[in-house]
């Protein structure tokens, strides 16, 4: 609903006016960032940040009947529907953006808020489009901590974090991991904090998470094809041995590539302002999780149970 009024609003108010479709479909300007033709593929970090959390829904598993067949299915069904939704959502920006320069040049670096005030041509208007979407923000703020949840307590059900008894203690009446949902927004609220120091740490933060979800997802499709795709193909639902073949191999292809491209600064020349440190926060996640593994978590995680009691 709010990706229809935002469409509804801007293609018919457009305050200073619109484009003609080849302007919104083929304008291409690249003058801003220094990179020259390979802009095309820095802007590409918005779109990954779209599908990045698709994967997520996986940790939804142990509290769905007959998640073999149904997570799956949500996550192949979570693609095309984001998709049609992004589009409808850039549409009418494409259509209705005022100068690039004063979306650049925004306070604080918010765009949105800046292209709301410029094509609705007035506060009011473009503080209710904007409190739609942190209404929607909102409300995928809720999925995003739940699923962080469960994955935290799963994590800790296996004793592969500190304090895993403490985190892993269900509610008996409503059956959901406290501790660890406690846990979870304790600490996005301290990440929040971030950005009143420097913006350009919080948006490290930010950006390393579309790394770090794309090398989780990378890291179980290596280790299916090593084995020949021998638990996958068996499963309910599943491409086929060539055509999940391909599909591991091209995800495997781009990750790698989203990794080494969301590293790099958005614009040129790189200045301390302007550098992107997303590749610096990733690998010292990385560091201390192999260091915690090394010390500690190598002696006493097994791995997952065979079975929690999930119905397949």
């Amino acid at each position: 609903m709010t990706i229809i009024v935002i469409l509804v609003a801007l293609l018919v108010k457009a305050d200073r006016g619109r484009h003609d479709a080849n302007y919104a479909f083929t304008n291409y300007d690249k003058s801003f960032s220094g990179w020259g033709d390979f802009t095309f593929f820095i802007g590409l970090l918005p779109s990954a940040y779209t599908f990045s959390a698709v994967g997520m829904i996986s940790s939804m598993a142990e509290q769905t009947a007959q998640p073999a067949v149904k997570v799956p299915r949500a996550i192949s069904l979570a693609v095309p529907v984001e998709f049609i939704s992004g589009l409808l959502f850039i549409l009418p920006i494409c259509f209705t953006m005022p100068p690039l320069e004063e979306l650049i040049t925004a306070t604080y670096g918010q765009a949105l808020p800046t292209l709301f005030r410029s094509v609705i041509g007035s506060d009011a208007g473009a503080f209710g489009l904007l409190f739609l979407v942190l209404v929607l923000t909102m409300c995928c703020s809720f999925s995003i901590t739940t699923a962080s949840s469960r994955v935290t307590c799963a994590f800790a059900r296996d004793n592969a974090i500190p304090l895993s008894r403490l985190w892993y203690r269900i509610d008996e009446r409503t059956g959901v991991p406290v501790y660890a949902f406690v846990l979870v927004n304790i600490i996005q609220v301290l990440l929040s904090h971030v950005y009143l120091g420097s913006p350009l740490a919080f948006t490290a933060f930010v950006s390393v998470g579309i790394m770090a979800l794309s090398v989780s997802y990378a890291i179980p499709v290596v280790i299916g094809l090593f084995h020949g795709r021998r638990e996958v193909d068996s499963a309910r639902f599943t491409c086929g041995h060539a055509l999940g073949t391909f599909v591991n191999l091209v995800a495997i292809c781009w990750i790698a590539f989203e990794v080494v491209l969301f590293s790099m600064p958005m614009v040129l020349p790189v200045t301390p302002s302007s550098m992107n440190y997303a590749s610096v926060v990733l690998v010292g996640f990385a560091t201390i999780s192999a260091a915690w593994y090394f010390i500690h978590a190598r002696k006493v995680y097994k791995g997952p149970p065979d079975s929690d009691g999930i119905g397949y």
